[in-house]
């Protein structure tokens, strides 16, 4: 259950992947949503960072979704490891790019308001009926 993206081209920088993450949560959450990255590991990616959203459900200020933090995590991102690219024939001299996922269960979780990540493999079939022709906010 997962969706992810990989943008490669002349010069690919960091700053491109947080402002493309951005957007994108922004996109779904609204123009409030701010972001955090956490330095993390992936093995295809150099450097690496976990990207946690602001809670959508109480904007930040902490409640049982969150945990009290006022963050969700999304997901993991980084710069693509140079060794991947020349893997498949780029010239690591020219190219880079970045690389990300993020769950899909989470982000129907958080569009729909739905307070539980569980109950999307409950196979509840009252629950599921509710989403029948619902557009998410």
């Amino acid at each position: 259950h997962q969706c992810e993206g990989l943008y490669v081209d002349k010069g690919v920088t960091m700053s491109e992947l947080k402002g493309t993450l951005l957007s994108f949560y922004r996109e779904l959450f609204g123009q409030q949503t701010k972001l955090r990255f956490r330095p993390h590991f992936f093995p295809f990616t150099e450097p690496s960072a976990e990207v946690d959203v602001t809670c959508p459900f109480c904007k930040g200020e902490g409640c049982r979704i969150c945990k009290n933090t006022g963050w969700l995590e999304m997901g993991g991102c980084g710069m693509v490891d140079p060794n991947v690219l020349a893997g498949v024939g780029y010239d690591t001299e020219v190219y880079t790019g970045f690389a990300f996922g993020l769950g899909i269960d989470r982000i129907a979780m958080l569009s729909f308001g739905i307070q539980n990540i569980r109950l999307l493999t409950d196979s509840d079939v009252r629950f599921l009926r509710q989403f029948s022709g619902i557009t998410p906010r």
